[in-house]
């Protein structure tokens, strides 16, 4: 017979082996964990390129969100340096990140990731190779 603790413990780690699952869902896949807020630009069919500073550089991340995880290349962001979970315009400074490429429906999957409109803006920005990508900038409010 299992202790009073070690049955307790057991019952937590069971609940969050059942919750864990059930958040990433309702987060990422649902039709109810996100709503877009009325007004954002639509996205336009075909190849858009992401430049990602964050949790997304973890590849089992992206598998998550975009159902793979696709080829990456380093590079950096000039002008820029990371604070937190945002990135602070720093013309001195530039910020380590990794670049992939998605389809639209991949580039909406990351939108709801972020929470597009509500805590993250997708901006198209420079990186030092002269290519231009999407950013996500958190939303000061």
């Amino acid at each position: 017979m299992l202790s009073k603790p070690i049955r307790k413990l057991l019952l937590a780690l069971g609940i969050v082996t059942l919750l864990v699952p059930v958040y990433l869902w309702f987060t990422l896949l649902s039709p109810w964990g996100y709503t877009a807020p009325p007004g954002l630009t639509p996205v336009t069919p075909g190849d858009h390129p992401v430049f990602v500073y964050g949790t997304l550089r973890q590849p089992w991340v992206r598998w998550l969100v975009i159902g793979r995880s696709p080829e990456t290349r380093s590079t950096t962001l000039p002008g820029y340096r990371k604070e937190g979970l945002d990135l602070d315009k720093d013309p001195g400074s530039e910020v380590s990140g990794e670049l992939f490429h998605v389809s639209a429906k991949e580039l909406k999957r990351l939108d709801r990731y972020e929470r597009l409109g509500i805590r993250y803006k997708r901006v198209e920005i420079q990186l030092d190779d002269g290519s231009s990508a999407w950013v996500y900038l958190r939303i000061h409010q």
